[in-house]
């Protein structure tokens, strides 16, 4: 019994027993919403067979009602619209009958009732309110029950015939006259069902199933001038109310036997759920009120009742109560079948797989919904659970499915008129999650389906299905069809767009597609490679170490000269597949986003293209990251052995660029700052070649040549370390000279001597200490001999002075105050002129030296006048190509030079 089932009964009785209670009422409900059932339930109690204390919950109706008898008998008339006749007369033994008053008061008085209401039977004219209260007097107590009462009017709406049933007008003047009658009697009742008529008249029209009860314009004009009579007397009833439905199908469907325990549990598990992570879910689910909601509804979750009589029941033919019970016992049937161990039939429980089910949904929406569910819903060949199968995590709980068939129910049956369109992601949660799960898993599920889905709308936090072809469809369509040159063409201008540190890497080559298009530099440099040439672990040499290799020797078809200043960056070749579909994602989605006034798109699918975009260059971005994860570095073990291609994992959240050069100074296999003794230690394992000195352009150019040999990051690494090495006092790692001589003596040796400069000429030498030494000890010999010498001379000279040995005299002695006769020194130099040739490719240090040992010298002292020009002279065979004449003229007016140009022979 519901409550609104008591209250009628409870009225009924009560106007019965002539205490009371509302003598008309009307049942408006929509279709399948109970009116018949309820009619029934008063027609039976009223038949003076049953006790109101047999009834379950009868005492309900008895504590309304107060002291009545407990057994109840009433003259009792009912009127089945559909069923009775405006054409035919019903013959009965003693009377026959044509219109609804004539058949209403023979069966509430026999013969003697009809005779109050004979003539105007017979005239098909509606007889007064007195002669119907005089009816109701004499056989009552009545009860009057009229159903499809308009099913029976708009028969008689607009016939130009006179039928025994009489007219349209004197139908309706007969009902105002019963309702004022039954309103008059004292124990009489009138139950009129009337169908619902919500949306008539409204834009966009479609008639639901309550509409086609009423029937096309007739039904509707019968309804209007009905309800209008009825009204000014009648008392509404709604027979169910919503939590009612959730109890009337549990009893359908379900034994009464209930585990009590298990049913309390389960609902204290969900609400524990709920109240843990209340962000996820919509607020109040975890209050007590939805408990009780759960207790009520258990095994259902509540959440499938509300989309049910709230979505679904607004659709053409959907009845609240039939059609709800005869999904839910095929879902029910189902899932029992399949052993399902749900705590809860959720929206996500329902299997639509099941061809009964899936009927019972279709049976209410458009044909081509059967479709889209096969497709992005739910069976073997649809896509959740082609993703389900591919993510394990995912799979284990079905989640991709169970959210897909969440957002259907939820969406399905508003998709062509819902004004804020979808369910936002905390009602999904709350249409699949059930306790025990780790909730994220639906969120991802809901990612991976809104990327890949055909019909799957989203806008920010709320999806839906829609019958029509989403922009996923297009991209998916035009990221298949996309030439794998302009896949390629798209990964390498990515490439292109991530900038190293300046201070580890300068001017990178970006996919080479040969070793022409690497330059050779005697400076450290690093190669990407191309997007092509992946590396993987194998027995043999990868793509990536060929290319690598190929590039190190060669560069087009001459050898390359400076082979141990190169490194490689390559991709994963697991990955490739990986970040050319994320490419290819990402270029429909442009396309699209480009096009998108040609492709006439709505608002809505502007934004789903522009998160689309968003997200996929996201992800590009990464995949390139993820790929790029191998370093590749040349290695010989010795002079002698083979140059090894050594593949090096290169891992962490950073570029691939960061994640080469922290590999490389770690392993230092690329150095930027070399100690001294690292460059003595190779000076004595290769460099010195048995000789006692090696030019510093010489030793350069062989770190640059051989892969043996330490790997520098720039010739200032070499520099700084021979800077660092002559600073030392105490150890000698080695010495450093300007020059060698013709006769092999080294000029200008430098060391212990902090400040030393280095000048990088061609004729500069690293001297090995002992020669250094014994140089130093032949200088010291040397400067002792030429000291004692000198003593010697001078005393000769002093011995002439003052007279010979043999006592003869040596002339007049001079006065001492006599000036001492001297030649005049030679007038000192007046002015200084030089020429230096520079290297263009070292051009600034060796400025910076001219500057430091030639012109600074000059400047300070006093009144010296220095004039410094610089001549630049430039040559092309081929000839110089037009933007390199614009620039270098332009430049060169800018820096205000004397005279520039360019000619031709």
């Amino acid at each position: 019994l519901t409550e609104g089932l008591v209250a009628l009964l409870a009225n009924g009785l009560k106007r019965l027993n002539g205490s009371g209670g509302d003598p008309v009422v009307q049942l408006q409900t929509s279709f399948g919403g109970g009116k018949t059932h309820s009619m029934l339930a008063l027609y039976h109690l009223c038949g003076g067979q049953i006790r109101l204390s047999e009834i379950p919950g009868g005492e309900q109706i008895l504590a309304r009602v107060g002291n009545v008898d407990d057994r109840i008998e009433a003259q009792r008339a009912v009127i089945v619209g559909t069923a009775f006749s405006a054409t035919q007369p019903r013959q009965y033994k003693d009377a026959t009958t044509r219109t609804l008053w004539g058949e209403i008061a023979y069966q509430l008085g026999g013969a003697a009732g009809y005779q109050l209401v004979a003539q105007a039977d017979l005239a098909g004219i509606s007889p007064g309110s007195d002669d119907l209260l005089k009816l109701l007097e004499q056989h009552g107590p009545a009860l009057i029950l009229l159903d499809e009462l308009v099913a029976f009017a708009r028969n008689l709406y607009g016939s130009s015939e006179r039928l025994p049933a009489g007219t349209f007008d004197s139908l309706t003047t007969f009902i105002q006259s019963l309702t004022e009658a039954v309103k008059r009697s004292s124990d009489a009742v009138l139950l009129i069902s009337i169908p619902v008529s919500e949306r008539f008249g409204q834009r966009d029209y479609r008639p639901d199933a309550s509409e086609i009860e009423i029937g096309g314009t007739a039904g509707h004009a019968a309804l209007d001038i009905l309800q209008h009579t009825i009204g000014r007397v009648e008392a509404m009833w709604r027979p169910v109310t919503a939590s009612e439905s959730f109890e009337i199908v549990r009893r359908r469907l379900f034994s009464e036997q209930m585990d009590v325990a298990a049913r309390d549990a389960t609902v204290n598990a969900f609400r524990k759920l709920y109240r843990d992570q209340s962000a996820d879910f919509p607020s109040g689910v975890a209050e007590a009120e939805y408990a009780e909601k759960l207790r009520a509804a258990y095994p259902i979750h509540p959440e499938l009742f509300d989309r049910l009589y709230l979505d679904w029941s607004t659709l053409e033919r959907f009845q609240r109560t039939r059609g709800v019970l005869r999904l839910m016992a095929a879902v029910i049937h189902q899932l029992w079948v399949s052993n399902d161990a749900s705590l809860m039939i959720l929206p996500g429980s329902v299997p639509l797989w099941a061809a009964a089910v899936q009927n019972e949904m279709t049976r209410y929406l458009p044909e081509n919904w059967s479709a889209i569910l096969d497709i992005d819903i739910d069976g073997a060949e649809s896509r959740p659970y082609q993703i389900d199968k591919s993510v394990p995590t995912l799979g284990q709980i079905s989640a991709c499915r169970r959210v897909a068939r969440s957002v259907f129910i939820g969406s399905a049956p508003s998709a062509g008129a819902q004004g804020m369109r979808g369910l936002e992601e905390v009602r999904i949660r709350l249409a699949v999650a059930q306790p025990g799960e780790q909730i994220a898993m639906f969120g991802d599920a809901l990612r991976r389906m809104s990327n890949q889905l055909t019909f799957l709308y989203s806008d920010g936090a709320r999806y839906w299905y829609d019958t029509r072809p989403t922009v996923n469809r297009m991209a998916q369509d035009r990221a298949q069809n996309l030439p794998q040159d302009e896949v390629q063409g798209e990964i390498v201008d990515r490439l292109r767009k991530i900038k190293p540190n300046p201070d580890q890497f300068r001017s990178p080559h970006i996919a080479p597609r040969g070793s022409a298009d690497v330059s050779d530099e005697p400076r450290a440099r690093v190669v990407v490679l191309d997007p092509e040439f992946g590396h993987k672990r194998a027995t043999g040499e990868s793509d990536a170490q060929r290319h690598a290799r190929d590039i190190m020797l060669n560069r087009g078809t001459g050898p390359r000269i400076h082979r141990n200043m190169l490194v490689f960056i390559a991709p994963d070749a697991a990955n490739e597949l990986a970040l050319e579909k994320g490419v290819r994602e990402y270029m429909a989605w442009l396309s699209i986003d480009q096009e998108k006034d040609v492709l006439n798109l709505d608002g809505q699918q502007r934004k789903q293209v522009q998160t689309n975009l968003r997200r996929a260059d996201e992800t590009v971005t990464a995949r390139i990251q993820e790929t790029y994860s191998w370093l590749i570095v040349p290695v010989q073990r010795d002079p002698t052995g083979p140059v090894e291609m050594q593949a090096l994992r290169i891992s962490g959240s950073e570029s691939y660029f960061e994640r080469a050069f922290r590999k490389l100074r770690q392993s230092e296999m690329l150095i930027a700052r070399w100690s001294p003794e690292s460059l003595r230690m190779e000076l004595d394992h290769f460099l010195w070649r048995g000789q006692p000195h090696v030019k510093v352009k010489q030793l350069w150019d062989d770190l640059t040549q051989y892969c043996y040999l330490p790997r520098l990051a720039s010739e200032d690494v070499l520099t700084n370390a021979i800077q660092d090495g002559l600073a030392r006092l105490t150890d000698e790692p080695f010495a450093y000279a300007t020059m060698v001589d013709a006769d092999g003596r080294y000029k200008g040796l430098t060391w212990h001597r902090p400040g030393a400069q280095v000048y990088g000429n061609d004729d500069d030498v690293l001297v090995h200490p002992d020669a250094a030494r014994r140089q130093e000890a032949e200088d010291a010999a040397r400067l002792k001999q030429d000291t004692k010498q000198d003593t010697g001379v001078r005393d000769r000279d002093a011995g002439v002075a003052t007279g010979s040995s043999d006592g003869e005299s040596a002339g007049p002695t001079p006065h001492p105050l006599s000036p001492i006769p001297h030649t005049p020194p030679p007038a000192p130099p007046t002015r200084y002129y030089g020429t230096a040739r520079l290297d263009p490719r070292r051009a600034n240090r060796e400025m910076a030296t001219i500057v430091e040992e030639v012109i600074a010298r000059l400047v300070s002292e006093a009144g010296t006048e220095v004039t410094l020009t610089v001549e630049i002279s430039a040559s092309r065979m081929l000839g110089f190509d037009e933007a390199t004449v614009r620039t270098v003229s332009e430049n060169s007016r800018t820096l205000k030079f004397i005279s520039h140009g360019f000619e031709g022979e």
